[in-house]
């Protein structure tokens, strides 16, 4: 009687709409061990001060992916990887406005950690996310959430994981550790008195556009 149960009970999983074993969701702990090496502080000398993001290396030579207003029009860029080893970083490409990201690289004699790009075509609002950056100059913070909403209109996807200053330019992933999106900004009414769980990241579909092309310096 408890056999037939327990095959009764798994016919009924398997046909339920959308289970499948094959989508294996990997646990936050995994994803963080997994990514956080690959993800770097991107600082940035401007005439008006210091600027402070996150950055994800997206290729094994160095190439780095941010957001355009972390770096600005800065004179000089620092990259710190997670061993804590800096390095003088060249600005290959910065698309601003809208778009708001940039490439940059750095060079060592040696292989760096990368993160998968995914296909935010597919994201769903109420999806898990995780969020990986440098808040307040706080390195390798994780946070969690879900996609709160998706604005097609301005290409941006809206989530309660916590983004703080110093996240901008750090990656969205979905519980396949991949890149869903590109952390951009907070909704900061306040002036960083509250947080009130909405920030916003750019789609990684839109920046995948510019990446076709792009010069491994």
């Amino acid at each position: 009687m408890f056999k037939k149960f327990v095959l009764t009970s798994m016919f009924l999983l398997l046909t339920l709409p959308g289970f499948s074993f094959g989508k294996v969701e990997k646990s936050a702990v995994s994803i963080y061990e997994e990514i956080n090496p690959a993800i770097v502080t991107v600082d940035s000398q401007l005439s008006d001060g210091l600027s402070c993001g996150t950055g994800c290396i997206i290729d094994k030579s160095g190439v780095i992916l941010t957001s355009a207003h972390v770096i600005d029009v800065g004179n000089a860029v620092v990259v710190t990887t997670n061993n804590g080893q800096n390095y003088d970083a060249k600005v290959l490409k910065r698309l601003g406005e809208n778009k708001d990201i940039a490439l940059l690289k750095i060079d060592a004699k040696k292989d760096f950690k990368t993160v998968k790009l995914g296909n935010s075509e597919k994201i769903k609002v109420g999806e898990k996310v995780l969020a990986i950056g440098n808040p307040f100059g706080f390195s390798g913070t994780l946070t969690q959430g879900i996609i709160s909403r998706i604005d097609y209109t301005k290409n941006r996807i809206q989530t309660d994981a916590a983004i703080n200053p110093g996240s901008s330019g750090g990656p969205l992933l979905n519980t396949k550790g991949e890149i869903i999106g590109i952390n951009q900004a907070i909704y900061n009414p306040d002036n960083n008195i509250s947080n009130i769980g909405i920030g916003f990241a750019t789609p990684i579909n839109l920046i995948k556009e510019y990446l076709k092309d792009f010069d491994k310096g």
